[in-house]
């Protein structure tokens, strides 16, 4: 038998194979490559793309408001009182430095560390790169007395340079339109925007920026506008993010200096919560993985605060053993430093690499923090006691967790009784449904798909594990059962309090409530839950929620029928097939998934064809925290605020 493989006859392939990609080409080729995705995320990461410039600006001292527009036909515009980019010849380039900047990408003077000593985008394909990805843009630039305008479309220069005017400001004025060929939405959101430009002028103390929506009017025409400025930078930050806790100690923790040419700025206080909060910042970038910083104001907190306990002599009559994590429990910190030249891993910039850095803030957190723990020994005491608590708390904690993970699936038998689970062993392609009651749970386990769907039904609502000691959350029996079916256990070698989901054994992790307000309670809990006890399972993108029906309608001849997910299908429906008369149209209204039979269920909610389900996705962790522990915290005040402020977005039915 001739076992030869035959070599097929290549076709021509030379040079003119080779696709070569000039300028901001392959920015429109592959956009992805350069602001992460072509959905809602990477169209407002356009914008921040822009308004960094302008606090690269406002960092070096040259600019001290900005202003950004949503414009009524969905573009952007973003107005800065700094020095106005560079409009003389280049040098090497022979254009204007501002076509250089916006047509070249790793172009801008953020590599002259004479011009920037810091900057949050280092690698200089920003604003080119907004550019690219626009239908149209327009920059104005107000130096030297005169006014300097030019205009792209998709990148390219459609005008020259020219001065259309004089004045005595500086600055400059970007304005874009997201090109829709490219960009799978291109609506901006309002609450989006609004939260990086809290978070910036928290950052930047002194700055002020404002946000308005042209495409949002009140009654008397005037559009919706925000300004954000904070007199006291961080320190304002950290009382922000702790608005709805309780405080243990009245102060925030201000420091503030440098430390071989680098400014760290760090804001802290305790509350009595049982989270640990720390937000840290490398030149306005959030570096949501921590890094050099981090590790060096941990260090720093552990050492001086153990210091002060063992000198206090706290410690030796508790007779309790301390761990670093003691010491975090109830923190909520943020740390902000400047560095010249970072080094990120990774190209999203998560987390900082710099080795010089840990010593930096190490020693720079260590005195300021023994200096104020010996001026409010009231405080420092306060602390103590509650790291003392959290010692207990964790102890009990880990016999909870070690009890759970004993009745683990590593062992024969050790799923939940109440798990109907799926035949597939793939992860990848298996789903667990977490569902509100054993009604529904056993009306989703007979319209299920058994292959890879698996049904977990939970009993009322779970504990609120904003306000539960630590180890009562293990002790939860539904909790107990989610930690077991999912396949997940606490602790790695690294962090005794990370999530090991190695083994985890399903990827799509869905919760499914009934579409009233007591279902809207209980999926906030398990997402509490999630985002306190399993946040990287968020971070992965395996969480979503089901969207069931809340409306089966049909015309009385039963011609059409149609399932309607809120009241505003509905009432199309009736305008469609109804003539506007509601008495024309029959409707069911689903009180709860278990009205359901096992065939709507899955027809309407569970069917990969036909179901809607919404991502979680962690897009801001700062505001994500503090709007959980508004909603599931103590503090019944601000609850009650947001509920009436977001009324009108809530449909109530009779």
């Amino acid at each position: 038998m001739n076992t030869e493989i035959e070599t097929p006859k290549p076709e021509v392939y030379d040079a003119s194979d080779i696709q070569v990609l000039e300028g901001l080409e392959a920015v429109r080729k592959r956009p992805a490559m350069y602001i992460g995705d072509v959905s809602s995320r990477g169209l407002h990461h356009l914008v921040n793309e822009v308004v960094d410039n302008s606090i690269d600006e406002a960092m070096a001292g040259y600019c001290n408001r900005i202003e950004v527009d949503i414009n009524e036909d969905n573009s952007i515009t973003v107005r800065d009182n700094g020095r106005g980019i560079p409009v003389d010849m280049h040098p090497k380039l022979h254009k204007p430095a501002v076509e250089v900047v916006l047509t070249v990408l790793h172009a801008g003077g953020k590599f002259n560390k004479d011009s920037y000593k810091v900057s949050g985008g280092l690698h200089g394909v920003g604003v080119s790169c907004v550019n690219a990805l626009s239908k149209k843009l327009r920059v104005e630039v107000y130096r030297d007395g005169k006014i300097y305008a030019q205009e792209y479309e998709k990148g390219k220069p459609v005008s020259e340079l020219e001065v259309i005017g004089e004045s005595d400001h500086t600055g400059t004025v970007v304005s874009f339109l997201p090109d829709d060929t490219i960009f799978t939405s291109t609506q901006y959101q309002f609450s989006v925007l609004e939260e990086r430009m809290r978070e910036l002028a928290f950052l930047n103390g002194g700055l002020e920026i404002q946000l308005t929506d042209y495409r949002d009017r009140d009654e008397d025409g005037n559009p919706r506008r925000e300004s954000f400025h904070s007199a006291h930078g961080l320190v304002d930050f950290v009382r922000y993010l702790d608005a709805n806790k309780e405080p243990l100690i009245s102060d925030v923790i201000d420091i503030d200096t440098v430390r071989d040419d680098v400014p760290v700025e760090v804001a802290m206080t305790y509350n009595t919560d049982f989270n640990e909060n720390i937000f840290t910042y490398v030149n306005n970038i959030h570096t949501g993985e921590g890094g050099t910083h981090l590790t060096g104001f941990r260090r720093a907190l552990t050492r001086t605060l153990k210091k002060y306990a063992d000198d206090s002599g706290i410690l030796e009559k508790e007779k309790v053993e301390i761990t670093g994590d003691d010491f975090r429990e109830g923190l909520t910190a943020v740390i902000s430093i400047k560095v010249a030249e970072p080094q990120f891993e990774g190209q999203t910039k998560t987390k900082l690499g710099n080795s010089e850095i840990t010593g930096v803030v190490d020693s720079a957190v260590s005195d300021a923090l023994t200096e104020y723990l010996e001026e409010h020994p009231k405080e420092a005491r306060a602390i103590v006691d509650k790291v003392v608590l959290a010692a207990k708390a964790r102890t009990a904690a880990k016999r909870a967790r070690e009890m759970v993970q004993r009745k683990g699936p590593m062992f024969s038998g050790g799923l939940p009784g109440k798990l109907a689970d799926c035949r597939s062993r793939d992860p990848e392609e298996c789903e667990l449904f977490l569902v509100e009651g054993d009604s529904a749970g056993g009306t989703a386990k007979l319209g299920r798909d058994s292959r890879y769907q698996a049904i977990l039904p939970l009993r009322g609502k779970i504990l609120n594990v904003e306000k539960a000691m630590p180890h009562r959350v293990f002790e939860n029996k539904e909790i107990q059962s989610m930690y077991t079916a999912l396949g997940v256990s606490v602790g790695t070698d690294e962090d005794p309090k990370a999530l090991n989901y190695s083994k985890l054994r399903y990827h799509k992790v869905i919760i499914m409530t009934d579409a009233d307000v007591d279902g809207a309670h209980i999926a906030t809990l398990l997402l509490t839950f999630f985002f306190r006890h399993m946040r990287a399972l968020v971070e992965e993108g395996y969480i979503y929620i089901a969207n069931p029906p809340l409306y089966q309608c049909r015309t009385k001849s039963g011609d059409k029928i149609d399932y309607c997910f809120n009241d505003e299908d509905r009432a199309d429906f009736i305008a469609r097939y109804g003539a506007g008369e509601e008495s024309k149209i029959l409707t069911q209204r689903y009180k709860g998934l278990g009205e359901m039979d096992a065939s709507q269920l899955w027809e309407t909610t569970m069917d990969p064809q036909g179901r809607y389900l919404k991502q979680v996705t962690l897009e801001n962790a700062v505001e994500a925290d503090r709007v959980f522990s508004m909603l599931m915290g103590e503090d019944v005040e601000p609850r009650r605020d947001f509920i009436r402020d977001n009324a009108t977005f809530a449909t109530v039915d009779a």
